[in-house]
């Protein structure tokens, strides 16, 4: 055999392990995302199962902030209409920020601030709020290694030949997040 041809062979060789190992790394990171965000949407599940028991619990004791139960209870409804994950993420960033009104709210009431009840749910869901902060991390972490392979070159490439696109980060609403919480005596 002529050493042209083994050289192109070799390129030939080398360049399918290339596609291939390149291929398996999306597969690898693809598969860590959705992952991700499956260990995110459990806690947000747990989250939003915890949340009818407090709105209930406030209504016993602050019946007049109707408009705060309301924003929390209309945040969780659509939710549960689903839609693609980047509504899924606004949507959730919408209950965060009712949720803080709710809690703010709680302030002006000393009964509800002692109700054992109010204190166990709170309790609960800051552990779950805690727990979301950390898996929006780790899938924001997967997406950005996702997305950093999708756009460098050369495995931009493979990405578009395999239709491998960017991920969507999960980012709170800075609107949502900077914004005061009113709180009326």
């Amino acid at each position: 055999m002529n050493i042209g041809v083994m050289v192109a062979l070799g390129i030939v060789v080398l360049l399918v392990l290339y596609v291939v190992a390149a291929y398996n790394g999306f597969v690898r990171l693809k598969n860590m995302v959705e992952e991700a965000f499956s260990t995110m949407d459990v806690y947000l599940k747990k989250r939003f199962d915890l949340i009818p028991n407090l709105v209930e619990t406030v209504k016993g004791y602050a019946a007049h902030e109707k408009g705060t139960l309301d924003a929390v209870t209309k945040a969780r409804s659509m939710i549960a209409q689903g839609g693609s994950a980047e509504e899924r993420m606004e949507n959730e960033n919408i209950l965060s920020g009712a949720l803080r009104s709710l809690f703010a709210v709680s302030e002006n009431y000393p009964d509800l601030k002692a109700n054992q009840n109010f204190m166990d749910l709170q309790g609960q869901l800051s552990a779950l709020e805690e727990d979301i902060a950390n898996s929006r991390k780790y899938y924001n972490g997967v997406v950005r290694q996702f997305n950093t392979k999708t756009e460098a070159f050369p495995s931009n490439i493979i990405a578009s030949i395999f239709k491998m696109t960017k991920k969507p980060m999960f980012e709170v609403d800075d609107a949502q997040e900077r914004k005061n919480v009113k709180v009326s005596f």
